[in-house]
């Protein structure tokens, strides 16, 4: 029977991108994390990530989490995100941290909640593609609200630098239940992975909120969650924080563990894992100056790259296919 819980999104945009720092550091030597910059002129990754998010949930419920020391990058959501909706972070303790915060503090505010994670660093070149995988994975979790579903990218090529996915057996919703996580294998292991029908992991996932708690973050990290638990409780009413509250935040961080989300928390329970196939829609995680470079050649933006380099950085906003045009040979080989 399919669940009638509203869907929320959450879209992760506290990393910092230091794997592309090389191309993401500006002339006074400031490093900008890569979702606040932009592919080739005109939106950031940030802005495109939220686009995306809202082909699928309603703008009042979708919830970027960011980090504090990037405030001046993400100040212009406040004008169009819903207040309370902005989930800062005052540290950085990992993906699992990250994640597990913002998930809380969706369930703070509805308990029901199913929610889709979005990375905000990602490039999509065939949008409706992965739109449409996104709907079948909510419709899943709808109908089975017991079991999260990751999107596996089916890959153009072996790349050691992704996840991998190894699909097992057909799942009675479409999809197939998760086999194993490969994770950056080598080379000539990513090409027999891919040889035999492992996927990218997009790092997508819908799920059920409160499932996903129960399944994954209660066992391992009990002590972690009822002191976010205990901090929601005492602040969160209307989606607001207080200054004081802010500050207890902040105490409360420096005590937890880092927790990374694909070591921690997807490798550990492999088995109750779902996958759900996306044909390749020139998806890219731009995770490296190899990779950016990759994606700017299939879509032949680095001869055309948009703006001005100055004029890109007079505005703030780092234009990735610029920078690679500047300096992408020299890195790329590196």
């Amino acid at each position: 029977m399919k669940s009638s819980a509203a869907v929320w999104a959450i879209v992760l945009a506290a990393g910092e991108g230091s794997r592309l720092r090389s191309l993401t550091t500006q002339q006074n030597g400031d490093s900008v994390p890569k979702q606040f910059c932009s592919l080739r002129g005109g939106p950031t990754l940030l802005d495109d990530a939220m686009e995306r998010a809202a082909k699928v949930v309603p703008q009042r419920r979708i919830c970027p989490i960011v980090a504090a020391q990037h405030q001046s990058r993400w100040r212009p959501l406040i004008e169009r995100v819903p207040a309370g909706n902005i989930i800062v972070q005052p540290a950085n303790r990992g993906t699992g941290i990250g994640i597990l915060y913002a998930v809380m503090y969706i369930l703070a505010r509805d308990p029901r909640a199913h929610i889709v994670l979005f990375p905000a660093d990602h490039f999509v070149q065939e949008e409706t593609l992965l739109e449409s995988a996104l709907r079948e994975a909510i419709d899943s979790v709808q109908r089975n609200p017991h079991s999260p579903v990751l999107l596996g990218l089916e890959p153009d090529e072996a790349d050691a630098d992704l996840g991998y996915i190894v699909p097992g057996e057909p799942d009675s919703e479409g999809g197939y239940r998760v086999q194993r996580f490969v994770e950056k294998p080598p080379r000539n292991v990513a090409a027999q992975l891919v040889a035999q029908g492992a996927l990218w992991n997009t790092f997508i996932i819908a799920a059920a909120g409160q499932s996903l708690l129960d399944a994954f973050f209660a066992q391992r990290f009990p002590l972690v969650m009822a002191q976010i638990q205990k901090f929601l409780d005492r602040t969160t009413r209307d989606g607001r924080t207080t200054s004081l509250a802010w500050s207890d935040l902040v105490s409360i961080y420096r005590t937890f563990p880092v927790i990374d989300f694909s070591r921690d928390i997807l490798a550990a329970r492999e088995s109750q894992w779902r996958v759900v196939k996306v044909p390749f829609c020139g998806w890219s995680d731009l995770g490296t100056p190899q990779r950016l470079a990759a994606t700017l050649d299939r879509m032949h933006a680095n001869r055309a790259a948009a703006l001005d380099a100055d004029e890109t950085e007079d505005t703030g906003t780092i234009n990735l296919a610029v920078q690679h045009s500047r300096f992408g040979a020299e890195h790329a080989n590196s």
